[in-house]
C-alpha cells in the first residue's frame, strides 16, 4: 500500500519497490513506473497500483469422479503480473488518495478467475477417472494437467498475468469413501498379522514339539544305552563267573592233580620202603629158619626187650632156665668141638 502524506492542498506519494503505480490526469497516463515518488493534486488526478510480487492463491474444491464418488483436490498456484497497464485497463487497481488503501478488490478477482480455471480443469481430469484410478495415480497427472491449462493460457496473457507454478497438495475422497477404501487393505493387512501371527504361534509349536521329541528321543537313547550298558554288565558279570569258575575249576584240577601225583608218590614211596621191608623181613626170616629153637627164643627175647620199656625185675623159674642153660651149654660144646 503505498503512502501518501498531505501538505495543504497537495499531497505526495510514496510507493514501494514491489508496485507498479499507474498515475492519470484528466484520464490519460501520464506516469507509470515500480516504486514512484510524486507531488499530485488529488481533485485532477488518479492513481492505481499494481502489485509486481509473485502472489500464491491457495484452492480447494470439490469434483466428481467417473463413478460418481466426491474427491477434494487442495492445492497452490504461483501467479505474478507481466504487464501492469493492460490489467490496469482490464480491473480497477484505484486506491484512496487519502489512505492509499484500494477502493475495491482487484486481486480477489484475479484469485476467483484462477480459481475457477484450476477448477474447470480438475474436474474435467476428475471425470474421466474412477476414483480407485484417480487415487492410485496421486496428485502428479491432475497437477501436470491443471499447469498445461494454466500456464502460458492466452486469456490470461491477455490481461497481463502469468502463472507460474501449480502444485497439488492432496486429492482426497470423501471420510466414509476413504474408510471404505481402506477396509480392503486394512483387512488385508490384519489378515496378514493374523496369518504371520498364526505362522508364529505354528512355528512355537513346531519348536515346541520338535524340542519334545528332541528329549523324547534323548532319553530314548538314554534308557538304551542305560539297558546296553546293564546287558553288556551283565554279560560282564557272567563272563567273570564262567573265567572265575573256569579257573576255580582248573585250579581244583590242578590240585586234584597234583595230591594224585603226591597220593601215587607217596604210595610209590610206601611200596618201595614196604618192600625194602618185606624183603629185609624175608631175608631175616630165610636166617632165622636155620636157627635152633634156643637161638629163636634168645633173638626173640632181645627184639622183646628192645620193644619193652625197663624191666627193673626179671623171675626165672627153673622149668625155663634150665632148658635154656642146657642148650647153651651144647652150644658152647659144639663150638669148641669144632676148634
Amino acid at each position: 500500500m503505498a503512502e501518501i502524506r498531505q501538505f495543504l492542498w497537495m499531497r505526495h506519494l510514496r510507493a514501494e519497490p514491489s508496485v507498479h503505480v499507474l498515475r492519470f490526469k484528466r484520464g490519460r497516463l501520464t506516469q507509470s513506473g515500480r516504486g514512484l515518488a510524486f507531488w499530485f493534486l488529488p481533485m485532477s488526478a488518479s492513481v492505481a497500483e499494481v502489485p509486481m510480487d509473485d502472489r500464491d492463491l491457495h484452492f480447494l474444491f470439490h469434483a466428481r469422479s467417473r463413478d460418481f464418488q466426491d474427491v477434494t483436490v487442495q492445492g497452490v498456484a504461483a501467479w505474478r503480473v507481466t504487464d501492469p497497464e493492460r490489467l490496469g485497463a482490464r480491473l480497477d487497481f484505484s486506491i484512496d488518495l487519502a489512505k492509499g488503501a484500494w477502493l475495491k478488490q482487484p486481486l480477489e478477482q484475479v484469485d476467483g478467475l484462477l480459481t475457477g480455471m484450476a477448477q474447470q480443469l480438475a474436474v474435467r481430469h476428475v471425470a474421466d477417472m474412477n476414483v480407485r484410478a484417480l487415487l492410485a495415480e496421486g496428485v502428479d497427472l491432475i497437477q501436470q494437467r491443471i499447469a498445461d491449462g494454466l500456464v502460458g493460457h492466452a486469456a490470461l496473457e491477455a490481461m497481463g498475468i502469468e502463472v507460474v507454478a501449480v502444485r497439488v497438495a492432496d486429492v482426497a475422497p470423501t471420510p466414509d469413501l476413504e474408510k471404505a477404501l481402506q477396509t480392503p487393505t486394512r483387512e488385508q493387512i490384519q489378515q496378514a498379522a493374523d496369518e504371520a501371527t498364526f505362522q508364529r504361534r505354528a512355528q512355537a509349536v513346531d519348536k515346541e514339539r520338535a524340542i519334545a521329541e528332541n528329549e523324547l528321543q534323548n532319553r530314548i537313547e538314554l534308557a538304551r544305552r542305560e539297558q546296553q550298558l546293564i546287558e553288556q554288565k551283565g554279560q560282564n558279570d557272567r563272563k567273570q563267573a564262567v573265567e572265575a569258575a573256569e579257573a576255580a575249576r582248573i585250579a581244583a584240577e590242578g590240585k586234584a592233580e597234583r595230591d594224585r601225583i603226591e597220593s601215587d608218590a607217596q604210595a610209590r614211596r610206601i611200596q618201595v620202603v614196604e618192600q625194602a621191608s618185606l624183603e629185609a623181613e624175608r631175608g631175616r626170616m630165610d636166617i632165622y629158619a636155620g636157627l635152633p629153637p634156643n637161638v629163636m627164643l634168645g633173638l626173640a627175647a632181645r627184639e622183646l626187650a628192645g620193644n619193652l620199656p625197663s624191666i627193673e625185675h626179671l623171675n626165672l623159674s627153673p622149668d625155663a632156665l634150665g632148658p635154656m642153660l642146657q642148650s647153651l651149654l651144647s652150644a658152647g660144646t659144639r663150638r669148641l668141638e669144632a676148634e
